[in-house]
């Protein structure tokens, strides 16, 4: 039988992928996860995720502790440090494990003549700790955020600013929503309690379940009976606010991973349509809706395009959850700090813009649009919903919050309020 890969090294890959290749962590690691022991697959998460989050220190400390820079081949060792580290720094394995697993990790990686350095290096960090922390004084480091994204976040939070940088560094919280088309929340929770599992209802959706911590689905009961589904609590609000009536058409636009469509077929029975441009995430839309029993009209396409558009009927209501930059979800997705750049947001803004207007078109008059994003940038969602608002004489703001104004439109959530992620919504109505 052959020797399943070291964690650590395959740790460092997933981070080399993520940071020096721009490659999604949501991507490269189920892929090491797969490699790894299965008793293993949680530790190698942990790591990869706490490295992301705190990783400007560990970089900056790491080129302090090395003579001259690891390049090319070599990089990945830079990254076998900062495993290291994280584990000397922030996790409960003994010193002398840590140094010793991430050494060997070395010979794993092909490299046995670099053993040396990983060690000396580690043993440094453990002698020289405070003194090389000291020098970490720069917003950067202080944040753990990108400059250009603390910028923002203090332009358009000047009041609570360090609170949204706090809770984007916290651990994130698991939600559950029940289906209620396939048990009732009584008897879902009764299932929970009697298999001891902690949670509590915190919102005033009753089918909403926040997790004393989170637990792998398979263990949860009713997962295959599709009985529930894993969704945050901010998202849950979608289809609430959407108010799905029976026998209308509904679209449910850029639909993937698809929580947010069974939610609308758990409140109303209506001919969904449900797209989304990419096909692998249409899978998992299909797969979600068959798990659950539901059933929705499948489009693969881009949404601003006519040609799709035209072989679309028109819609009472339509969910747009926008393509966005994602900031409001990076407690969950640690690797979209480093991922995203500032000029990204103006692109994203100008292809929301695009979509947005194109599916008004779509709309019927007297129907409704609700526009989503998990963003917590003003680019993105209130200042986009102005400009649309102010632009299309015919688009009324249906208020979602009562003190709504055309130029302060919508509900802003921010990350950790009530344990939920970072998200917008804004609801407009189509006048004659």
């Amino acid at each position: 039988m052959s020797k399943r890969p070291n964690v650590r090294a395959e740790a460092a890959k997933c981070l080399l992928q993520v940071l020096d290749k721009g490659l999604s962590l949501s991507d490269v690691l189920p892929k090491a996860q797969s490699r790894v022991d299965e008793k293993d697959t949680a530790l190698l998460q942990e790591i990869c995720f706490g490295v992301l989050r705190f990783f400007p220190s560990y970089d900056n400390i790491t080129n302090q502790l090395l003579s001259k820079k690891l390049k090319g081949k070599q990089r990945v060792f830079h990254h076998l440090i900062i495993v290291g580290l994280y584990q000397l720094d922030k996790m409960r394995v003994p010193e002398h494990a840590a140094v010793a697993e991430t050494v060997q990790a070395v010979i794993a990686l092909k490299a046995p003549g670099l053993k040396g350095l990983v060690n000396a290096c580690l043993r440094k960090y453990t002698r020289e700790k405070i003194e090389l922390e000291s020098s970490l004084n720069n917003p950067v480091c202080q944040w753990s955020h990108p400059s250009w994204f603390i910028k923002r976040v203090q332009t358009a939070y000047p009041d609570n600013w360090q609170q949204v940088l706090d809770q984007n560094l916290a651990r994130s919280p698991m939600w559950l929503r029940v289906h209620t088309n396939n048990v009732s929340v009584e008897h879902f929770i009764d299932a929970l309690s009697a298999a001891n599992i902690g949670f509590e209802q915190p919102l005033l959706s009753q089918t909403a379940i926040l997790l004393e911590k989170p637990t792998p689905v398979e263990k949860l009961p009713g997962f295959e009976q599709g009985w529930f589904t894993v969704q945050d609590g901010a998202a849950q609000h979608a289809a609430l606010l959407l108010e799905p009536k029976n026998n209308e058409t509904i679209l449910d636009a850029c639909t993937a991973p698809g929580g947010k469509a069974c939610h609308i077929l758990d409140l109303a029975t209506c001919h969904l349509y449900a797209a989304d441009i990419d096909e692998n995430r249409l899978a998992r839309v299909e797969q979600n809706l068959a798990r659950l029993g539901a059933d929705a009209t499948l489009i693969c396409g881009n949404l601003s395009d006519d040609d799709v558009l035209a072989e679309m009927p028109m819609f009472d209501r339509i969910l747009l959850d926008a393509p966005c930059s994602a900031t409001g979800v990076i407690r969950r997705h640690p690797d979209i700090k480093w991922l995203r750049r500032n000029e990204d947001i103006e692109q994203l803004a100008n292809l929301q813009k695009q979509i947005l207007d194109k599916l008004w078109q779509k709309l019927n008059v007297g129907g409704t649009l609700l526009y989503a994003t998990c963003s917590i940038l003003p680019d993105e969602n209130k200042q986009q919903m102005t400009r649309f608002l102010k632009e299309n004489p015919n688009a009324s703001l249906n208020s979602i919050n009562e003190n709504e104004t055309i130029d302060d439109p919508g509900w802003q959530i921010l990350p950790g309020e009530h344990n939920m992620d970072g998200f917008f919504y804004c609801r407009i109505s189509k006048q004659g």
